[in-house]
């Protein structure tokens, strides 16, 4: 039987705050403990939520964390907190800010091993944010001698990391996963009816975007070009399904064929409902939208940024188009739109990649083979 590994979970938010990582996170969790790995979550506390609570019988610590010094105090709550918790194995940090400060002096206090996931690349990344931030790059010193294992989701993101000195041995690939089982691509009948359900048009082509509406993600690149798109494909749909600061901006802008769902708790309906996936980011990590939308079958349109090269080879389960180039969008939108052989052909590509590479249990197998490894390495350094 597998020895039981208990983790300290650090991260800026949690449920019900949940965003691409906290999503995976939580998606995690029960395959981990299948797995015999005991999780606690330690977050921030934010107004109106409980200090403490269970979630999906994992204990979620909410920790006070209130401005201008919101990052001290949470790391020193944080740390007494953990100090407390005598039975703790390994420290898992999500990104390199104030989770690995954290994280970081725990491990001198506890004598625990630490890894620590970097959340995004390229710009506004974790490292670009972190090297103009005051005494951020003697930060990313302390920290690149500290951490026992860097989790890289992107290629990207190991190139940074090995530019700023991270040995090799220290990064490790863990991408992130999808559950396909909750991810599948719907039968004919099934898409029928997510379409009557949501009131949306039965035979027209529907491309989606899920997600956060915020700055990056530059959904309004999509908006812009929908008009085009609808004097071609009379009925054509773009359907965005997410909430964020630039709902009210973006809805302004939104014409004839634009619908917004706003936040959904299951958004497996409204890509049931779509034939295409739109994605035009600024910059990514590894896109948890991507993956759910590849596993059920959906033809991808994404920038490419982050991880998507990772995941996409252009023309053959997904396109790939330049963030920098205006008409990129409009003119592979307007090709796929034009071939359905096509989008079938890139929606079976997708679906076969993430069976073969992405599937969430192979997540979690790799995270309990590498907290494993940090333990099996501390022991044998003792």
């Amino acid at each position: 039987m597998q020895q039981t590994i208990r983790v300290a979970m650090l991260t800026h938010n949690y449920y019900p705050l949940v965003g691409g990582s906290e999503r995976q996170l939580m998606s995690l969790l029960p395959l981990l403990a299948e797995r015999q790995i005991e999780s606690i979550i330690v977050t921030r506390h934010y107004e109106g939520f409980s200090r403490y609570e269970d979630v999906n019988q994992v204990p979620v610590f909410r920790l006070p964390a209130k401005k201008p010094l919101a990052s001290a105090m949470y790391t020193a709550n944080s740390v007494g907190l953990l100090m407390k918790q005598k039975n703790i194995d390994v420290l898992h940090a999500y990104s390199l800010f104030s989770p690995l400060t954290t994280g970081v002096l725990a491990k001198q206090l506890l004598k625990k091993p630490i890894v620590v996931k970097v959340l995004r690349g390229g710009v506004a990344g974790d490292l670009y944010r972190m090297q103009r931030k005051r005494l951020g790059k003697t930060r990313l010193r302390w920290f690149r001698n500290a951490v026992d294992r860097f989790i890289c989701i992107s290629s990207e993101i190991d190139a940074e990391l090995d530019a700023i000195g991270v040995p090799a041995e220290k990064r490790v690939f863990i991408p992130n996963g999808v559950d396909v089982e909750r991810f599948r691509p719907p039968s004919p009948d099934e898409k029928r009816k997510a379409r009557l359900d949501l009131n949306l048009p039965e035979n027209a082509p529907i491309a989606v975007f899920t997600g956060r509406l915020v700055p990056e993600k530059k959904v309004d690149s999509a908006i812009r070009i929908w008009p085009e798109i609808r004097a071609q494909f009379s009925e054509a749909t773009l359907l965005i399904v997410g909430d964020g600061e630039m709902r009210a901006r973006w809805e302004s802008l939104a014409g004839e064929g634009v619908v917004f769902a706003g936040s959904v708790e299951d958004v497996t309906a409204y890509l049931a409902a779509a034939d295409i996936f739109v994605l035009p980011s600024a910059t990514e990590g590894l896109s948890n939208a991507l993956l759910e939308a590849m596993a059920t079958g959906l033809a991808c349109v994404v920038t490419n940024v982050g991880g998507a090269s990772d995941v996409i080879t252009d023309g053959v389960n997904g396109r790939l188009v330049d963030p920098n180039e205006p008409t990129a969008l409009y003119n592979t939108l307007q090709a796929l739109l034009a071939n359905k052989d096509n989008i079938a052909q890139l929606s079976e590509g997708g679906l076969q990649k993430i069976l073969s590479d992405y599937r969430l249990t192979v997540t979690a197998d790799r995270l309990r083979a590498l907290y494993e490894q940090v333990l099996n390495q501390k022991s044998s350094n003792s």
